[in-house]
């Protein structure tokens, strides 16, 4: 679902998850009590889903992921989800960001400053600065499937296998959608 970002202009009102992930991934009508109008209103169900993919597969949350950094790979409605359930939901120490297009990442830390999660997020933006990283506790990937053709593409890929070569591992959720579905 590459539009979530993009669809919340075009609804009538929000719930609380998507106001302040500004990203909606579930619209529903509810008829105006008032007027009688139909009224289209966006939800968010990434971030629950997030939250208890880890929690209701992880038997030790406090070993695995509590109190340690996580990792965000993306840029879209999914990533500001995923930062939003692991600073709100999972206790996480930090977020660290990767991804292909910076201004994306811009906009989700701006996002998320603005709306009261964004404190300690880290833009990684090399593997000279990944490789000094701390390893996550907690993984969420939110980019398509498809293999890497562009040099940022490919700087994205390379960071996140570094993450994956760290001495303590954690867990990882993959939130992928086939390209061809946009």
């Amino acid at each position: 679902m590459p539009h979530k970002v993009s669809i919340v202009s075009h609804l009538d009102a929000l719930e609380p998850a998507a106001t302040a992930v500004g990203a909606c991934n579930t619209i529903f009508v509810r008829k105006d009590l008032k007027t009688g109008h139909r009224r289209l209103i966006g939800t968010n169900t990434d971030v629950v889903g997030i939250r208890d993919a880890f929690y209701q597969n992880i038997l030790n949350p406090e070993e695995v992921f509590q109190g340690r950094p996580a990792l965000v790979i993306g840029g879209g409605g999914a990533a500001r989800s995923a930062v939003y359930a692991l600073r709100n939901s999972m206790q996480v120490s930090k977020i660290y960001l990767v991804n292909r297009d910076e201004s994306e990442v811009d906009a989700i830390m701006s996002h998320c400053k603005a709306n009261g999660f964004g404190q300690d997020l880290i833009h990684v933006r090399d593997l000279k600065q990944s490789d000094s990283l701390e390893g996550p506790g907690a993984i969420v990937a939110c980019v398509p499937d498809f293999p890497p053709v562009t040099e940022a593409e490919k700087t994205a890929r390379s960071i996140f296998q570094s993450f994956l070569q760290k001495h303590r591992k954690g867990a990882i959720l993959e939130i992928i959608y086939p390209p061809g579905l946009e």
